[in-house]
């Protein structure tokens, strides 16, 4: 069997250019919504094919945030967004706990449908703490009917287990972990009632993840989004409960009656829920989202010029220093656009000159740059031509020709260049 040539991450070189910033110069730190900042302006989108609890992890210890999608029942999404939240912890608050009198059977059950290892045991009726069931308690364990007071390890005055107050801070709690080599503290009130829990796993994480983008509670914030009326407000009570930090009402048309009338509720399920929605092309409709309750717009655009340069507006007075993205989505083919020509210009003399990474396909930049680039050895000419419009970089997505070898291709005003191939489309041939 023959292999196609196929490159990986550790394959390809960002060559370098001339540079006055440090690294350690630079922020890239912007505000989501109203309360929650990320540490890199990414978001992924809430597709069935891009963003479950494995990339929204992922993106939340990168910095960004990922949106569950709905394509799910709402308890299926919920469970993703409870998977992104147990995650990491910088403590768990109201951990699960167990009674002594509860039998094996019981512990396994909570151990298993929580992928949890240790369960504080507490009184039922005083919520006093008096022992801690572990892996290493119930490992050798077959009596599925013998009480959890028999297997745990109990809190006695000779054999006391390592306890902490709620304001302890990461350095105290990693010397108490590492002087008793235990795996977990138990974190008790005045009254020595267990209200929390922390473990070696998640200051690893921690630690391994400094510009995570967590939640005041140290879990990584996690978003989901849901659609509009009585189901779509359910949906978002579900997965609110789970402990999504965004909700995002994502539909077409943001500027509509159902639109506003669900974040509207949305907002009056919790005073901590945030709320996204759009899409919005019109200064009109991202107001009426704001009135309505909105923390943060989705704004889309259409092929239109009189759209295109209100956009440009809005972004103007309501955020004039956020970077933007500009993907032309312009049906195009054969090196000639089907947009109509004065949206194109309108496209190129207001949002091209403004983007921080212009994406068009190979179709879409020569329609722009309005110059053909009939071989793969004509693409980086094709890109520089692109700058010349006046973004910071050009990001030319290969794949979208036949005649083309598959390549996508970074340049940007500096003159840095990364190329990749797609070795997906290589090996399939679409």
């Amino acid at each position: 069997m023959k292999f196609p040539e196929a490159l990986t991450f550790d394959d390809v070189l960002l060559v370098p250019a001339r540079s006055d910033v440090l690294p350690a110069d630079t922020d890239t730190a912007t505000r989501l919504t109203r309360t929650i900042d990320l540490g890199i302006p990414l978001i992924s989108a809430a597709m069935d094919t891009v963003t479950e609890s494995k990339l929204a992890i992922a993106m939340a210890q990168a910095g960004g945030i990922g949106v569950i999608h709905k394509n799910l029942t709402p308890q299926e999404q919920a469970g993703e967004v409870r998977a992104v939240k147990k995650f990491e912890s910088g403590m768990i608050v109201n951990p699960f706990i167990i009674a002594p009198g509860a039998t094996l059977a019981d512990a396994l059950r909570i151990k298993e449908s929580h992928n949890i290892s240790g369960i504080p045991v507490v009184e039922k009726d005083s919520g006093l703490l008096v022992g801690i069931l572990t892996n290493r308690d119930v490992r050798f364990a077959d009596n599925m009917e013998q009480p959890v007071s028999e297997l745990m390890t109990p809190h006695t005055d000779e054999k006391p287990l390592i306890t902490v107050s709620e304001d302890i801070g990461h350095d105290d709690a990693k010397r108490l972990l590492h002087k008793y080599r235990i795996e977990k503290l138990l974190v008790v009130d005045g009254d020595f009632r267990c209200v929390g829990l922390m473990t070696v796993k998640d200051i690893e994480k921690a630690q391994a993840h400094p510009d995570a983008c967590k939640d005041e509670k140290g879990s990584l914030r996690v978003a989901a989004a849901t659609g509009v009326g009585d189901e779509g407000v359910a949906r978002a009570e579900a997965l609110l409960d789970a402990g999504a930090d965004v909700i995002v009402v994502d539909t077409a048309h943001g500027h509509s009656t159902g639109v506003l009338a669900g974040v509207e509720r949305i907002k009056k399920l919790s005073n901590y829920a945030q709320v996204i929605a759009g899409n919005v092309a019109t200064t009109d409709g991202a107001q009426a989202l704001i009135d309505a309750g909105a923390d943060c717009i989705k704004i889309g655009m259409l092929h239109r010029p009189d759209i295109i340069e209100t956009v440009c507006r809005m972004l103007d007075q309501l955020a004039p220093d956020v970077p933007v993205v500009v993907d032309p989505v312009m049906v195009a083919k054969g090196g000639a656009s089907l947009l109509a020509e004065d949206a194109m210009a309108a496209l190129k003399e207001n949002m091209v000159p403004r983007a921080a990474i212009l994406t068009p396909n190979i179709p879409e930049a020569e329609a722009l740059a309005g110059r053909a680039a009939p071989g793969l050895e004509d693409a980086e000419g094709l890109a520089r031509s692109l700058l010349d419009l006046g973004p910071k970089a050009v990001l030319l997505k290969g794949g979208h020709r036949d005649d083309a070898e598959v390549m996508d291709l970074l340049i940007d005003a500096a003159g840095a260049r990364l190329a990749c191939t797609d070795p997906f489309r290589q090996a399939t041939g679409r």
